[in-house]
């Protein structure tokens, strides 16, 4: 793994929530890293290609990452205030997707499903 990359995979290691490149890019300036943004874009895309980041897009359309926990497949849990997020199982969804497929003659179904909510330390605030 190059340098450039593994220094964005620690700076998303440890983070509770999803993560945007310019967050990332903006940390990794702080602390003194020399690294581009182009350079931060880059490396996480090989990153989710590789399934060590999940990627997610937020209603506004930007795209966001976050280390991956799991390497099967999972789901998001996604608090809309802070971000912070959990990785869920969905098997019911798994053989929705499934049958949906299956129904209509399709092979090799994938899917991405992310629930929106608020987690519980922000609605206490």
């Amino acid at each position: 793994m190059s340098t450039r990359r593994e220094t964005v995979r620690q700076a998303l290691t440890g983070c509770t929530g999803f993560r945007s490149a310019q967050d990332l890019y903006a940390d990794l300036r702080a602390g003194g890293s020399k690294i581009g943004l182009t350079t931060v874009y880059r490396a996480l895309q090989a990153l989710s290609d590789s399934g060590e980041v999940d990627v997610l897009r937020t209603d506004d359309g930007e795209a966001v990452y976050r280390a991956c926990d799991s390497e099967a497949h999972h789901h998001h849990l996604v608090c809309r205030k802070c971000s912070t997020a959990v990785e869920i199982e969905g098997p019911a969804v798994e053989e929705w997707a499934a049958e949906v497929g299956a129904r209509h003659g399709f092979t090799g179904v994938t899917h991405t499903v992310e629930v929106f909510g608020t987690c519980a330390e922000c609605a206490r605030s």
